[in-house]
């Protein structure tokens, strides 16, 4: 025990300078590490607003997550002002850069020239895809009298078309029908009245829309309240 306790002693000796202090860390070796490069040969961007994980981040994926969330294109200043880079020709660099990985990579998307500007876009071969996922973000915008009529068949089903419209005031025949046409609302039987008056509900169409697995997962209604 008495050897264990006589290393830790020299061990913690050694950690400090002649006069029992801390070693001084220099600013000559703090520069020296930031001089290092990474395993791309990028500078590492310092770190911003006290972020020391930043530091780790180097420029070519700071560029490449800028034009994955840009909406349109951007021109080659405007990336050089956004990720630090020394000038614009060293962002097209860069572009070139990664268009290259992604070819090797067989991505299905590119950086593209548009506009003077560049833009991360999926190439023309998965149009066919794409636009099955443009129509179903088209079915999914209702106007607010359809958006009424909805919630209530989804929280009420099933339920008749009077009973809709005694809770909506108006008439709900021509919002019924069109939501019938977008494949959200569905005929779900027939009520044990007098007429036997047809049942609404909604669809698998209306859950896939939604993101619902099921109509658990509906928000409670107790959470659809205003705030007072």
């Amino acid at each position: 025990m008495a050897n264990k306790q006589t290393t830790k002693t020299r061990v913690q000796e050694n950690a400090c300078d002649d006069q029992g202090k801390e070693p001084i860390v220099t600013q000559h070796n703090k520069n020296a590490e930031q001089s290092e490069l990474d395993e791309q040969g990028n500078q590492p961007v310092e770190p911003v607003f006290g972020d020391e994980e930043i530091a780790d981040v180097d420029r070519t994926s700071i560029l490449e997550a800028v034009l994955f969330c840009a909406d349109e294109p951007i021109i080659p200043r405007k990336l050089m002002e956004i990720t630090g880079l020394p000038d614009a020709k060293e962002a097209t660099r860069i572009v070139e850069q990664l268009n290259d990985r992604y070819e090797q990579a067989g991505c299905s998307f590119r950086i593209e020239q548009i506009a003077g500007g560049y833009q991360m876009l999926t190439l023309p071969r998965f149009n066919p895809w794409l636009q099955k996922l443009l129509k179903v973000r088209s079915e999914a915008k209702l106007s607010p009298a359809a958006l009424e009529t909805l919630a209530i068949v989804a929280y009420k089903q099933p339920i008749m078309r009077v009973d809709v419209e005694a809770i909506r005031g108006v008439a709900a025949g021509e919002m019924l029908r069109q939501l019938m046409e977008k494949g959200l609302v569905k005929i779900a039987g027939r009520a044990e009245e007098l007429g036997r008056p047809l049942l609404y509900g909604t669809t698998k169409h209306f859950l896939e829309v939604f993101g619902l697995n099921s109509l658990k997962d509906l928000p409670n209604t107790n959470e659809l309240k205003r705030p007072e």
